[in-house]
């Protein structure tokens, strides 16, 4: 249950330098067509002297979270959770904290989450589908012509090859977060900074206002799987193997895109294998093995189990250990909705739920991303999503033109067969039954918001993502007359081995401002309004500040939670507090991106009454893709967003606010 209460949706944010979203600029300068770029600095120069993510201090953590009860208490349940955390305070927690900040002391190689949040999420028994993999959409090629299937295909696949070389051979440009990037985003800056000890390099970026970021997590991106296991999966990679795996109509083939001495096999080869794939004319099979991906992770563990058992073990590894998952679907894409869907669980029949990622490429050429998160977070995948689109687009290995190369597709490319017996077809069956009435209760559905966006608010000083989270708070309010728990992820990759951290949009700042606006707009002028947004907007980026610094409450809990667990500690009261209960049950979990590569992102909810909000503050519109259960209305809820925009601009502008 703590893995759905927690759950979490991590777009890269700045280290603590405001609340805009971090959007690394695409990285530039290309090496040869096995490189994507030459860095002078090593990719990974910066990760031995990263800094530690901090344990906060207990009593900064219980202001805190007191702070984000106060909004969704009455004054006598208050006072409950205030004794709760006193003797908490005072108590175990202080003596759980004294042993986590001990622990930490002893682990210096990695940070005090890591451990814990790995198993958060592989010890989750739910099915990874909707519960935690999202997807992130990719513009179209600008040059429409380059947006047919095959043509888009194979110069994705390259560039994903050329990322991966790239990142292997320590040329990929280190990801830095630049505060001032005359200065440090410099070639003079990068001669320099490469004759610096990694074990000092941190310390020399941090001089010019440089924040280098944790990219221990990217080698997972590659030859990666997330394999069932009864109680706890596992995560496995191997780098050896140099095999695309190829999902269509539910078939599965693969065929080397790295030669025996890594070199990328040449384009025309790989348009050559893809165009023979898409001339499968073989009907769909009766028994998509997919499905079992679906499941939940024990009865996917031991369904597995009879697989291995079953003679198909060396069958799986091919697919375990593929450099990744291309998935090449046989229908267009009718608009925003329909996209979604498809990115976010499709029919079930042609995903590989449990690899790294899946690169998905719709008839039309529309392409998106669909990665299993329990291995890393949106730093690692929006970087791998940025590069791809950016060499794809900009430097493609094939055209329209290009001919396929005259090679033998039918002897290089293999198609992989599975023995079913009875028991797996049952099973695969289920899977298929289970999954169907699960996706047909989601609905999804979107806004775009043309009035204005970060331009506009940046003018008025104020922090384009809390107006964002406003409106949210707003619209919930408006919909349904209370404000409750809400989510927003926020990176801590600024640190070593750092994770995310929660910030807690819902405040005593947006609930005074929510209730101005929706209940009584006529009682206060366009200038009390104003003051008032304000405020929020002040109060949210110090909360953005807090988090991206590590100086939240919500992992520092789980933290101290998790070691009580593991102790075999009674849990301490503060848990089994209702409050505490309420607070991690996220009816509002939101995640922004900002990215000129991406179109759309989104994410199911994470609690069966909530919201899977997806949103982005574009220069000059605000996008919103929101998804919900039989409970919750997503369309009615982004009605009352986009109301609630109005409202905002309306008092900006100094107008009058319509009820």
């Amino acid at each position: 249950m703590v893995a759905r209460l927690l759950l979490l949706r991590a777009w890269p944010r700045g280290p603590g330098v405001g609340p805009g979203p971090l959007c690394r600029p695409l990285s530039s300068g290309s090496g040869s067509r096995e490189y994507l770029q030459r860095s002078i600095v090593p990719t990974m120069h910066f990760q031995d002297s990263l800094p530690r993510l901090p344990i906060p201090k207990l009593e900064d953590t219980i202001k805190r979270y007191l702070r984000a009860q106060k909004p969704l208490l009455d004054d006598g349940q208050f006072r409950k959770t205030e004794q709760f955390c006193k003797s908490f305070e005072n108590g175990v927690g202080k003596d759980l904290h004294e042993q986590l900040v001990a622990q930490d002391k002893q682990n210096k190689h990695t940070s005090y989450i890591s451990g814990p949040w790995f198993d958060m999420y592989l010890t989750a028994r739910d099915s990874v589908v909707l519960n935690f993999n999202p997807f992130v959409a990719f513009n179209p090629d600008p040059k429409s012509e380059y947006n047919d299937q095959l043509t888009r295909a194979t110069n994705m696949t390259v560039s994903a090859v050329r990322f991966l070389k790239t990142l292997r051979a320590g040329l990929l440009e280190p990801e830095v977060f630049h505060l001032n990037p005359a200065k440090s985003d410099t070639d003079t800056f990068k001669r320099l900074i490469r004759f610096v000890p990694s074990s000092l390099s941190w310390y020399g970026a941090y001089l010019v206002n440089a924040y280098p970021l944790d990219m221990s997590q990217y080698f997972r991106l590659f030859n990666s799987t997330r394999l069932p296991r009864p109680t706890r999966d596992e995560l496995v990679s191997d780098e050896k193997a140099r095999h695309l795996l190829v999902l269509r109509k539910g078939h599965f083939y693969v065929f080397d895109v790295l030669d025996q001495d890594g070199n990328i096999v040449s384009a025309s080869e790989i348009q050559a294998h893809l165009k023979y794939v898409l001339s499968d004319n073989s009907p769909a099979p009766e028994f998509p093995l997919a499905y079992l991906t679906t499941e939940n992770r024990d009865v996917w563990a031991d369904l597995r189990q009879k697989l291995v058992s079953g003679g198909n073990e060396e069958t799986l590894r091919k697919v375990d250990s593929a450099v990744f998952c291309l998935c090449l679907d046989d229908f267009p894409i009718k608009g925003l909705i329909h996209l979604s869907h498809s990115m976010l669980h499709s029919d079930g029949t042609n995903r590989w739920f449990d690899k790294s990622f899946n690169l998905i490429i719709a008839q039309d050429g529309t392409a998106a991303i669909h990665f299993e998160h329990a291995w890393g977070d949106g730093v690692a995948v929006l970087r791998f999503f940025n590069e791809v689109f950016k060499d794809s687009t900009q430097a493609p290995a094939v055209s329209p033109q290009s001919q396929p190369a005259r090679t033998d597709s039918s002897a290089a490319v293999q198609r992989l067969n599975f023995k079913l017996n009875d028991a797996l077809k049952t099973g695969i069956s289920t899977a298929k039954e289970k999954f169907d009435a699960t996706v047909e209760t989601l609905t999804v559905d979107f806004i775009q918001f043309h009035r204005g966006g970060k331009e506009f608010l940046k003018k008025q000083k104020l922090s384009p993502d809390s107006v964002a989270q406003l409106a949210f708070q707003m619209a919930f309010l408006r919909q349904y007359g209370q404000t409750v728990a809400s989510y927003e992820s926020c990176s801590t990759a600024a640190f070593k081995h750092g994770r995310t951290e929660t910030i807690r949009p819902a405040s005593i700042f947006t609930k005074r401002c929510s209730e101005a606006f929706v209940r009584e707009p006529s009682q206060h002028s366009a200038g009390e309004l104003q003051q008032m947004v304000a405020e929020c907007s002040k109060y949210h980026s110090q909360l953005t500040k807090e988090a991206a610094m590590g100086q939240g409450f919500d992992r520092h809990l789980f933290a101290l939670r998790y070691l009580a667990a593991a102790k075999g500690i009674v849990p301490p009261e503060l848990y089994l507090d209702p409050a505490y209960g309420q607070i991690n049950h996220n009816i509002l979990s939101t995640s922004t991106l900002s990215s000129p590569a991406v179109n759309i992102g989104g994410f199911a909810p994470v609690v069966p009454d909530g919201f899977g909000v997806g949103y982005a503050v574009h220069d000059n519109w605000i996008g919103c893709n929101v998804s919900s259960y039989p409970g919750r209305n997503a369309r009615e809820f982004l009605q009352c967003v986009e109301k609630a925009l109005e409202d905002i601009f309306d008092a900006l502008e100094g107008k009058c606010i319509k009820t």
